[in-house]
């Protein structure tokens, strides 16, 4: 049920009189009401509501609180409804929920007014059962916030798991492929627990944007009227009128002073957007060559929009430490005599300022506030144990921690005695050519070493010859082959030993800079999968990711009644193999294809032409397509192979 409100006038200052959303407080806020209550009286503390009768003209509705001391008399509050319209059905209303909320909060006492409810049967019963399930609706709802943080509510909610899917495809085609190649002995809800176990994160998010809603900005600075062919052209939707009449009650003042006579509100718009009001409301400078003033509108000031917002800070209690209004700004600080200081010296954009800054107030006034508590309780000026704490955990916040000691670290040294048990060989085994090297002495190895290097130094040729110390022969034709024409075995600088290892170099290269920067290849095809065959893989590979998952899940459990779970899901993993398996060998037969087709392409252009084009293969085939899955290949491997060895067991 929508939280009713009415315009009231209190201690003869417009404003509106409604609740809070949880309805635990009636308030009162000044103007358009979008700022923070002046009054705010807690539901609990009202004693009696009193009101004047219908044949009355003026509408007005007097709530008592009940005294705050026991020898205290009751505090009376006049609300006296302005509204030319519906001023008694706006009184009924409050007074209406006043009655419903303390029946429901002090049972059936007899001194508390019933709430009139204009829907009485015609046999002169009273609408009971209508109360009755507005008891029983506000008792069994739940704040909806509350199943966001509930993982079991969230894995239940088929709509909401319904809502996610339609809005990412990605993990739509996944939900669809793992679903269609899941085991027949799991049923589809054992599926679906285990699909979304995974995914709660995601389903909380979706949940949290659903329920959120577009906050309030400043609406005028949207909105561009266009001059075409001579003609204003002006879109106006209901919302956005709306919106400008909350943030600007001024426009809504006028509006009502002057809309459907003497203007219509075609009329009334198209001059509004025109006049210089709505630029000054908009924050913009007045320049000269914009046009000449509006009768209606530019008689106004824009000053008259924000004197009735009363200012969240001014209603609220504020800790010295931030009241910025409490300091000495206005004497121009310490040392400067009784010059205003420069921001508060008068200029020509203060009016601009001030009404940017107004404007962004109350929009910032209609943000839940995270001290919500501290904040009604010090405009109702009461305490209380719940005023208390969250004036002391607001206190705690603004606390200047800067200058405190650093808080020492608790941590748990860990001493290693044995480090070389973390380094040694897994090999139980010493090779051959450790034992060779063990059995030498390292001082005989280095005066070895060291005399070759002296007789290098002084021989009359000035050194060897590295090239030809290896083998190098840039002359032959081939370095295999011995002039006599036997073949010799390789070396290490024979072309072929050459080429691999420069081969192996940019290898290297190559690798580390896809590591580094990715892939030269487009996102859609990497290592030149066809697009379709990509798409496929991605697919493939998040299913069986999925699949991995599953099984883990189950098989380290360790619950012995999972035991048929846990087969199903390593025959999942076992097709997963397969599939990847089959998607590498339709990669090869396309790779085939495009091959032998280039390859014809080639042919026919040396037919017709006399040229030959360069054979580049075609890649992307099979190899291609393990690479692509080698991590993914290498879990399902290993979570089967694991499987496989405690069957054995």
């Amino acid at each position: 049920m929508a939280v009713p409100r009415g315009s009231a006038s209190y201690k003869k200052k417009d404003g509106v009189i409604t609740f809070t959303d949880d309805k635990k407080y009636l308030i009162w806020s000044p103007g358009a009401g979008t700022g923070p209550p002046v009054v705010s009286l807690a539901v609990a503390s009202i004693g009696k509501v009193q009101q004047t009768p219908d044949t009355s003209p003026k509408v007005i509705l007097k709530v008592f609180e009940n005294p705050r001391t026991d020898d205290g008399e009751a505090i009376p509050y006049l609300f006296h409804y302005t509204s030319t319209t519906n001023a008694r059905a706006e009184a009924n209303a409050i007074r209406d929920l006043i009655a419903e909320l303390l029946a429901l909060a002090r049972g059936d006492d007899p001194n508390i007014p019933k709430p009139l409810n204009q829907g009485t049967s015609s046999n002169g019963g009273s609408a009971g059962a209508s109360a009755a399930m507005s008891v029983a609706s506000a008792a069994n709802a739940k704040p909806s916030i509350a199943r966001w943080f509930d993982d079991s509510t969230l894995m239940k909610d088929a709509e909401l798991q319904l809502s996610l899917l339609k809005k990412d495809s990605s993990l739509s085609q996944v939900y669809v492929e793992a679903r269609s190649t899941k085991p027949e002995s799991i049923s589809d809800a054992a599926f679906d627990a285990q699909f979304w176990s995974n995914r709660v994160g995601l389903l909380r998010a979706h949940a949290i944007e659903l329920n959120q809603s577009k906050g309030a900005y400043n609406i005028l600075s949207t909105i561009k009227p266009r001059v075409v062919d001579g003609e204003l052209k002006l879109s106006l939707v209901k919302e956005q009128v709306q919106m400008i009449f909350q943030q600007h009650p001024l426009v809504k003042r006028i509006y009502n002073e002057n809309v459907p006579k003497p203007l219509s509100e075609g009329d009334f718009w198209s001059r509004f957007f025109l006049s210089r009001l709505s630029k000054k409301l908009r924050g913009e400078r007045i320049l000269e060559r914009d046009g000449g003033q509006d009768p209606l509108f530019d008689k106004y000031s824009e000053a008259d929009n924000t004197m009735g917002f009363a200012s969240k800070i001014t209603a609220s209690q504020v800790p010295h430490i931030i009241d910025v209004e409490a300091n000495e700004e206005n004497q121009g600080g310490f040392k400067r005599g009784n010059r205003q200081d420069v921001e508060m010296r008068p200029r020509k954009n203060v009016p601009i300022i001030r009404t940017l800054n107004s404007l962004s107030e109350k929009i910032m006034a209609e943000v839940a506030p995270t001290d919500g508590k501290l904040v009604v309780s010090a405009a109702a000026g009461g305490g209380g144990d719940d005023g208390d704490a969250s004036l002391d955990n607001t206190f705690q916040e603004l606390a200047l921690r800067d200058l405190r000691d650093e808080a020492e670290m608790q941590k748990i040294a860990l001493n290693v005695d044995k480090h070389n048990d973390f380094f040694q060989n897994q090999s139980s085994g010493i090779s051959e050519e450790s034992k060779m090297y063990a059995k030498q002495t390292p001082a005989e190895v280095m005066f070895d070493l060291q005399s070759d290097m002296e007789i290098m130094d002084k021989d009359a040729s000035g050194g060897a010859d590295l090239q030809k110390l290896i083998g190098i022969d840039d002359d032959s034709d081939s370095d295999t082959e011995a002039p006599d024409g036997v073949k010799k075995g390789a070396h290490v600088g024979s072309r072929a030993a050459r080429k691999a290892a420069t081969d192996q170099i940019f290898e290297s290269l190559e690798k580390t800079k896809t590591e580094m920067y990715g892939l030269d290849t487009d996102e859609l095809s990497p290592m030149d999968i066809p697009p379709d065959l990509t798409q496929k893989c991605l697919i493939t590979n998040a299913t069986s990711v999925e699949f991995v998952k599953q099984f883990w899940n189950s098989f380290l459990s360790g619950d012995a009644k999972r035991t048929e779970e846990v087969a199903y899901y390593a025959d999942a993993v076992k097709r997963s193999i397969d599939r990847i398996g089959a998607l590498a060998e339709e990669a090869e037969a396309t790779r085939v294809k495009l091959d032998n087709q280039r390859k014809q392409d080639i042919k026919e252009h040396y037919k017709k032409s006399g040229k030959k084009l360069r054979y580049i293969p075609v890649r992307g085939g099979k190899n291609a397509v393990m690479a692509f899955f080698a991590t993914t290949l290498a879990a399902l491997n290993h979570a089967q192979g694991l499987y496989s060895s405690a069957l054995k067991k």
